[in-house]
């Protein structure tokens, strides 16, 4: 499959917005999961950002400085070939957590990290999280169980990429979306969803056309609004239901 150039725009810093009531770390699924004395431990060293679309949060082969736990924004990770082609290899949001090189033994990767859908992020400079992690507590665990959720999320990806039909990803994608916010609306032009599908621009146009005629999802302007999920469901690939059960078989008792 063909994968389509991504512009990266270069972001020399992240701007802090104002306090906000309506932000905690507790929405972030993972940093929920932790038991109290740990999060109260941990939010020593969270800080709460504003991403906005668009922003790279790291690219290719330059160490990492930062890990984000995301609240209300979506980054997709891109895995970006020497030529400069990418393509999105995984999505994280409020479940999960970018920067599992910190980690796992590296500060650096291959790929980039980009927002597609702006909102609000916590994040932690990386030798805390290091500290934080060695202390084999349960963040340990959970950030752990989520690398084997992501690592299973790109093996689907792959195999959904090879063998399924553009509207049946599209489809996928825009339910994996849809469930990481918190109304039936985002803004996404096609040009971004190209680019994510690794695909031509006309490809999706047609795609998200047939899934708008069928009374799927509405398209305006980058707008999209899904008027039916059940039979946007039934457009979808089984990657999605796969992709959604690992996750809660490996999380979502937590």
């Amino acid at each position: 499959m063909k994968v389509s150039k991504l512009s990266l725009v270069k972001v020399k810093r992240l701007s802090v917005p104002a306090h906000d009531p309506g932000q905690r770390p507790t929405l972030n699924l993972l940093l929920k999961s932790l038991p109290e004395s740990d999060l109260a431990s941990l939010s020593e060293h969270l800080e709460l950002v504003h991403l906005p679309l668009g922003d790279v949060l790291y690219e290719p082969d330059k160490e990492l400085e930062h890990a984000f736990f995301p609240t209300t924004a979506i980054v997709s990770l891109h895995y970006v070939t020497a030529a400069g082609s990418s393509m999105e290899t995984a999505g994280v949001g409020n479940e999960g957590m970018v920067g599992i090189p910190l980690f796992m033994g590296g500060n650096t990767t291959p790929g980039s990290a980009v927002v597609r859908t702006a909102g609000y992020a916590y994040r932690i400079e990386r030798s805390l999280l290091k500290k934080e992690f060695s202390r084999a507590n349960r963040l340990q665990q959970l950030l752990l169980r989520y690398t084997q959720t992501l690592v299973s999320q790109i093996c689907q990806n792959a195999a959904c990429n090879r063998h399924h039909s553009v509207e049946q990803q599209l489809s996928r994608w825009l339910l994996l979306t849809l469930d990481r916010i918190s109304s039936g609306q985002f803004v996404m032009t096609q040009d971004l969803v190209a680019n994510m599908l690794g695909v031509q621009r006309e490809t999706v146009t047609t795609a998200a056309q047939n899934l708008q005629s069928l009374g799927c999802i509405s398209y305006r302007r980058g707008h999209i609004s899904v008027l039916d999920r059940n039979l946007l469901e039934s457009r979808a690939c089984d990657c999605y239901g796969q992709v959604k059960n690992e996750l809660l078989r490996l999380l979502g008792a937590q």
